[in-house]
């Protein structure tokens, strides 16, 4: 990979461009501010029926997984029942939130994986993944037909399945995506928000640090696949080894 041909100035002029370039860093930030808050105030969907998960913890309502937290946030995890392994943007941006959940679970937000794949097969990925982070069944559930995280064999092979607010073409019987919920407290339970597609993006932490650098995210569209250059964490070639230092 070579170095790209690229502008080099004094450093009074970098500053000069960096200002510019500052001014829409600030309108950026205002404008995310205005989307949460319109995010925020979006209305509600009361969740009248009844959806069962199996946990570590046994049988729960989506009600209960919520914990002592008035907020949930549902990652829709695409594994399906029998895959050996999950997709691999859904391993990207579970990486992610790993780390975050500490924090967002002291901070009145419970967070959970879902996925269709029976909770046998749910542990023996996490497993091999070493995330701690709560995953859930909804083997046997309508909770990822009804919020159209995935599809039925029927649906799939009409060729036309709803998802990110769109017909589209079906890639499989499941996608990804976040939904969110509240409780009130009488226990009611509200489907507030949920997005679909690069709206995960915003969780990548990775993608954040990648747009500060020259080369950006320097992917490469492969048949549509932008995202071919991201493996499951445990499948990266080792980093070469240093070489050994004369001071030992």
């Amino acid at each position: 990979m070579g170095t790209p041909s690229h502008t080099v100035v004094s450093r009074d002029e970098w500053i000069a461009a960096r200002k510019r370039h500052l001014a829409h860093e600030k309108e950026l930030t205002r404008m995310r501010d205005q989307l949460a808050a319109e995010r925020r105030a979006l209305p509600w969907v009361r969740v009248d029926k009844t959806y069962r998960f199996q946990t570590d913890d046994g049988e729960r309502t989506l009600a209960e997984l919520f914990g002592a937290n008035s907020q949930l946030v549902v990652y829709h995890f695409m594994l399906a029942p029998g895959a050996e392994q999950g997709c691999v943007g859904c391993s990207f941006l579970a990486d992610h939130l790993e780390g975050a959940v500490p924090h967002l679970e002291h901070h009145d937000v419970s967070v959970v994986l879902a996925s269709r794949a029976p909770l046998a097969d749910i542990h023996r990925y996490q497993a091999r993944m070493g995330w701690r982070i709560r995953w859930v069944s909804a083997h046997g559930s309508d909770f990822n037909y009804d919020f159209h995280a995935s599809f039925t064999p029927e649906q799939v092979a009409s060729g036309q399945v709803d998802y990110n607010y769109q017909t589209i073409k079906p890639w499989g019987e499941d996608a990804h995506g976040i939904s969110v919920f509240f409780k009130d407290d009488s226990g009611s339970v509200f489907h507030t928000y949920s997005s679909y597609g690069r709206g995960g993006d915003v969780l990548l932490g990775a993608y954040v640090v990648l747009d500060m650098t020259p080369r950006g995210r320097n992917e490469t569209d492969t048949a549509g696949q932008t995202m071919s250059w991201v493996k499951r964490h445990d499948e990266y070639e080792a980093a070469p080894k240093p070489q050994a230092s004369c001071c030992g």
